[in-house]
């Protein structure tokens, strides 16, 4: 019976910390055994760097643009863990759909066969969190995942992208698109931090999967170009990283949200702005707030 590769999509706003989240989930899959492939999807090709030591990678986009006989050692470098690395890459600046890089990956990968010769266990796609380029959905739509996560601060305008991508899923899951798995809370630093993306993942009926909150270790490590599982693995973050990993790897509730519309997010965040200055005020205690 051949293995079943689970492929799954990680979502967020640009510098939230999605490729941050997504290299350390894939070495912390890998250090446990399983075999990763992840797969940039962001523009700037910079997914994997923390993978790889930063060494450099030709995108897809660009072997292809060079040769119609793109090889998967063209475009591909073994990094930590055995985490086979791959950069979809985008349209020369100013020209063509940022997202067209995706549908070129996928479809060179699908052509020679990589995830089953590489026999993966799971496939993670770094994905950018505008989904209003179509180029963005496709991992979402096109029934390539069957699943996706979303990283989110506690910052209004990674809420306001992550409502959008739980838009994108609602629209295409009916139809055989990916699910949502959940959301994680990424560079929590505030008191209220945890409150206010878990009261968001409640009112869309979705729930948070990890909590991150900020560190120096992490900004650390990716200094020397390394994940936190390589840099410190004995470190509090590289637990978090693990137990994140572990959680994913076995997790089978996904569900289809419901995303808030302009009114109802808007009201949503100003509720959020009276709570937080009685917060900051010390007007009322955490509890009281909430």
């Amino acid at each position: 019976m051949a293995k079943k590769t689970k492929h799954i999509a990680i979502y967020g706003k640009g510098g939230i910390g999605k490729s941050t989240t997504t290299s350390n989930i894939s070495a912390a899959l890998a250090e446990a055994g399983y075999r990763v492939i992840q797969i940039g999807c962001d523009p700037k090709s910079d997914s994997t760097n923390t993978l790889r030591g930063g060494n450099y990678l030709p995108t897809v986009l660009d072997s292809l643009r060079e040769s119609n006989h793109v090889k998967l050692e063209d475009i591909s470098v073994v990094g930590f863990g055995g985490v086979l690395c791959i950069e979809a890459g985008g349209p020369v600046p100013g020209v063509g759909c940022a997202g067209r890089g995706i549908n070129a990956a996928v479809s060179l990968l699908q052509e020679l066969n990589v995830f089953e010769k590489y026999e993966a266990d799971y496939v993670l796609y770094d994905v950018l969190g505008d989904v209003v380029c179509g180029g963005f959905a496709v991992p979402i739509r096109d029934g390539i995942t069957d699943r996706a996560y979303v990283v989110s601060s506690s910052d209004f305008m990674a809420i306001y992208a992550a409502n959008n991508l739980f838009k994108a899923i609602n629209k295409y899951a009916p139809s055989g698109g990916a699910k949502l798995g959940g959301v994680i809370a990424n560079g929590l630093t505030a008191t209220y931090s945890e409150s206010l993306v878990n009261d968001f993942a409640s009112r869309t009926g979705t729930k948070v999967v990890g909590y991150v909150p900020r560190s120096l270790v992490v900004s650390q490590s990716e200094l020397y170009g390394k994940t936190v599982i390589e840099a410190n693995p004995e470190s509090e973050h590289a637990d978090i990283y693990r137990n994140l990993a572990k959680f994913i790897a076995n997790d089978e509730d996904l569900n289809v949200p419901n995303p808030l519309n302009v009114t109802e997010l808007r009201d949503w965040a100003r509720n959020w702005g009276d709570k937080i200055f009685k917060l900051e005020s010390g007007e009322v205690s955490g509890a009281e707030a909430i």
